[in-house]
């Protein structure tokens, strides 16, 4: 189906909608619109109001002004069933479903069909779902329990509870989060045939690329404003990027020009069975060196090994020439070692912490030496600590005694990297540092990363984003199914040929 005509009102819209909560004001004067047969971009920067869009259409939010409308009709959704029954169905970046329950029984859970004597029809089930499946064009055994899918295939599931539902607008609140290339790919072509099939989408991203490759229109909120809509194919990524922030982004990735110094990172023949072989590379003082590769490839868990968080099996880790024991956390950051990790909300914040504190997790010792008070921490000097840190990264909160969890995903990134940059350390390892934030504020953690380097702390950067990559590393690192495949100078580096590495194809980067 092509682009929808505009004489048929909406599937659903927003019509000059409101929405505070207390004193903030999430959304002022909001109107978008869905129609059927088009998948449609809500673009913003973290705060812009996406999320309560989100929630005002699946009926979590009552708007305090304006209206909610289906098929050009004012409706007031009570709650979230309401409107599920005017088909209208949201597919979160993390789905939940039920473990231990298989696909079809997930699909169909209250709804199950039922034979002549009431039970459940399992033979009907399971074949209804395969048709679902099949409709949308992915293999997935509808017996196959829900534990140990994928987040693509969890989505998939998702997506298709919505259709059994005969829901006629999806939501996808970035969907592509956590997926690799070809999950995204897999994910692009269902949505495709959503809406070949008259369904409205509504595809919420921060990849500007996925927004101009999937999506007809794409509308931009600002600070819970609406900024306006636009056709994709009448705008270039730097308009959106304007529109979204209100400036020009002339500096998304701001490297400064740096001098290499003395070797700083040394990790010699590392090997972890099951998870990367014989690694070897250097991280010179002043450097930004990325890590790069699929999804899988051993990153991350080059990372953990290094900061000694898993143990290796065998090899050498030396930061300034001291080595390293395994698996020893506390001697890799007394040696001046500090590790942002990928997963900033598991792994790197106590969610239900105040901020300041959060801040201060890696700083204990100095607090209490401060303190002076035999042990106990004084609460001005670890809010004095957390409220410069917070100057230092422009970290937008209301009160530093206000929970980490309230904040937006990239002030949490900063918030994590206050919690390092605290330890004052020589290395700095930073995986995927710009995951799920807007792109204003990648601006503003690549302009910190590249005034860290000029400040001779050595940086090793794991990232998926592959013009992050290029416009920020000095030399890029690739590994490919757990061995590293090729180094690869600034000015060499290119989307090819890093891919070339990371897929194990020849690559114009020198062997590693």
């Amino acid at each position: 189906m092509g682009a929808p005509g505009r004489s048929a009102p909406p599937t659903l819209a927003l019509v000059n909608v409101s929405k505070s909560f207390g004193a903030v004001r999430a959304l002022q004067g909001v109107t978008l619109e869905l129609h059927a047969g088009e998948v449609h971009a809500l673009a913003g920067e973290n705060g812009a109001g996406k999320s309560t869009v989100v929630k005002t259409f699946a009926g979590v939010h009552r708007p305090d002004a304006g209206e909610v409308r289906v098929d050009g009709e004012a409706v007031a959704f009570g709650g979230p069933a309401d409107a599920q029954a005017a088909g209208v169905a949201v597919i979160y970046q993390e789905p939940t479903l039920f473990p231990d329950l298989s696909v079809a029984e997930n699909i169909f859970m209250g709804r199950q069909p039922r034979g002549a004597l009431g039970r459940i029809d399992r033979r009907a089930m399971h074949a209804e779902t395969a048709r679902l499946f099949e409709r949308l064009g992915v293999a997935l055994d509808p017996q196959q329990p829900a534990r140990g899918l994928s987040i693509a295939d969890q989505q998939v599931v998702e997506i298709a509870k919505a259709i059994s539902r005969d829901a006629r607008v999806l939501i996808m609140d970035e969907p592509t989060a956590a997926l690799t290339g070809q999950e995204v790919a897999r994910l692009f072509t269902v949505t495709r045939t959503l809406r070949e099939d008259g369904c409205a989408v509504l595809f919420i991203s921060h990849r500007l690329e996925e927004i101009f490759e999937l999506c007809q229109r794409v509308t931009t909120l600002r600070d819970g404003t609406y900024v306006g809509t636009d056709r994709t194919e009448d705008i270039t990524a730097d308009d959106l990027v304007r529109r979204m922030v209100g400036r020009d982004l002339d500096a998304l990735y701001p490297k400064q020009d740096v001098t290499p110094g003395e070797v700083a990172l040394k990790v010699s023949r590392l090997t972890r069975e099951g998870a990367f072989t014989d690694i070897s590379f250097e991280v010179r003082r002043g450097e930004i060196v990325a890590l790069a590769g699929l999804v899988g490839a051993g990153r991350s868990e080059v990372a953990r090994a290094v900061f000694g968080v898993d143990r290796w099996d065998a090899g050498d880790v030396e930061v300034d020439g001291r080595r390293l024991p395994a698996g020893s956390p506390t001697a890799a950051m007394s040696a001046g070692l500090a590790l942002v990790p990928e997963d900033r909300r598991q792994q790197g914040l106590v969610m239900d912490m105040s901020i300041e504190r959060n801040i201060g997790l890696t700083q204990l010792r100095t607090l209490r030496r401060e303190t002076g008070r035999g042990g106990l921490i004084s609460r001005k000097v670890e809010r004095n600590r957390a409220a410069d840190w917070g100057l230092r990264l422009q970290l937008k909160y209301a009160r530093l005694t206000d929970a980490v969890g309230v904040l937006s995903g990239g002030n949490q990134q900063k918030v994590v990297l206050a919690k390092w940059l605290a330890t004052e350390p020589g290395v700095l390892i930073v995986d995927e540092p710009t995951r799920g934030i807007d792109v204003g504020t990648k601006a503003e953690v690549h302009r910190l990363l590249s005034e860290l380097a000029a400040q001779d702390i050595a940086v090793l950067m794991i990232s998926s984003d592959l013009p992050e990559v290029i416009g920020m590393a000095d030399r890029v690192l690739v590994m490919h199914e757990g061995r590293l495949t090729a180094e690869i100078a600034r000015a060499d580096a290119t989307e090819e040929s890093v891919m070339a590495a990371a897929t194990g194809r020849p690559g114009t980067g020198k062997a590693a």
